[in-house]
């Protein structure tokens, strides 16, 4: 053992943080309850550093990690451990017992640092779950609003797509205006539509009973949801311009497979980075996001083959992605997804899964070996057509 090395443990809470250093025999030198301010922070790694700490362990706990990890990164080998590694020992209940725990663990080389990505990295990250919440915060108020028009009698969003449709918004531009004549608003809906349904069902649909105050909630609610298509059309911007600058070829490269745009290569940058040495293998990689089936077998028996937990960000948008892949034609995925749900009849939502997973794969192959996307079956199919062509050139040559 490195009779020089000193190691620190932390344990972080919300408003207050416990040290433990430790020597290379295991002998605690300091120990310390310290607040989370910043220069309670900054006091805690002066600390630290004038007792020749060179390595330092704490748990991930929510987002309180993450100052701490910002004053002490420059200063010291940091590792950001899952606490689901980290069980406590019987006996050890109190919180300078968990950092003492903390710190002999990191002595004893038994953890290791989960995936802390480089701070460019980590700011694209943050534009890109600002983006999922956006997402999330537009699809609510939509629901607001659809029910607040349903409410009214307005019953157009049951003959149309969605209601982001230029049918539905230009309708409800025309009522927030005051205009609610259902003569004049059939007028501004699609005309296949009005053929589909028929022109007295539509103008039911938009009759409806308006008052002045229901007018006022659907200006509102329109105007939140400009409010969040702007903010995510500007976070979506910055989040293009940082992987134009710091990844372009990486940008490029991920937008070789089918179904991956730059709203899904961005996403695969912010929450992946373009590093994969944190990932010794594509099925590493595949595990973080939470796209492996459990090993859940007793007696040779399957109890749960559902997926882990992981990186929900990064899952999401690669079952978004595995749903385009899978509708685009003359490619791997499309050919996949026929055969296992039409052929062999398996449930459509496991094979996206599935593709999704592949997708995951192919891009660890991409960014570890610096190469753009191979379609196996379109390289299948030129090698058959190439075959073809020289049994021909055979055929014609025996024959002459």
């Amino acid at each position: 053992m490195d009779r020089n090395r000193t190691v620190a443990g932390l344990d972080v809470h919300k408003d207050s943080i416990y040290l433990c250093i430790m020597g290379h025999d295991e002998v605690i030198i300091f120990e310390k309850k310290y607040g989370v301010l910043t220069p309670d922070l900054r006091q805690m790694c002066n600390d630290m550093v004038e007792r020749g700490v060179t390595e330092a362990a704490m748990e991930s706990t929510a987002v309180y990690w993450v100052p701490v990890s910002n004053e002490l990164c420059e200063s010291m080998e940091l590792k950001l451990v899952n606490p689901y590694f980290i069980k406590q020992l019987p006996g050890r209940k109190s919180d300078v017992k968990d950092a003492q725990w903390i710190a002999e663990c990191l002595l004893k080389n038994l953890i290791k640092g989960s995936f802390v990505p480089e701070p460019i990295v980590q700011d694209m990250r943050k534009l890109n779950r600002r983006i999922m919440d956006l997402n999330e915060d537009m699809t609510y108020n939509c629901n607001k609003l659809d029910a607040a028009m349903q409410r009214s009698g307005f019953r157009l969003s049951n003959y149309v797509t969605t209601i982001k449709s230029k049918s539905y918004q230009k309708v409800l531009h025309a009522i927030i205006d005051g205009t609610t004549d259902p003569d004049e608003l059939v007028k501004m809906v699609h005309g296949r539509t009005v053929n589909k349904h028929g022109r007295d069902t539509i103008r039911a649909a938009v009759t409806g009973l308006f008052s002045r105050i229901d007018i006022t909630i659907f200006r509102q609610t329109k105007e939140v949801i400009d409010t969040i298509e702007r903010q995510i059309e500007v976070c979506q911007k910055e989040l293009t311009t940082l992987c134009e600058q710091y990844f372009p070829e990486q940008y490029r490269r991920l937008q070789t497979i089918p179904g991956v745009k730059e709203r899904a290569a961005t996403a695969i940058i912010a929450e992946t980075g373009v590093d994969m040495k944190m990932f010794a293998t594509a099925a590493c990689l595949v595990g973080w996001c939470g796209l492996k089936p459990r090993n859940d077998v007793s007696n040779g028996r399957y109890k749960s083959r559902k997926v882990t937990h992981g990186n929900k960000y990064l899952r999401q948008i690669l079952i978004e992605i595995a749903w385009v892949a899978s509708r685009t034609r003359n490619c791997f995925f499309f050919n996949f997804s026929y055969i296992q749900t039409t052929v062999k009849k398996k449930s459509k939502m496991k094979i996206q899964v599935a593709i999704a997973r592949k997708i995951l794969v192919a891009v660890w192959h991409m960014l570890t070996k610096e190469q753009d996307f191979i379609d196996i079956y379109l390289k299948r199919l030129e090698e058959q057509k190439k075959m073809e062509e020289q049994m021909k050139r055979l055929g014609s040559t025996v024959i002459r």
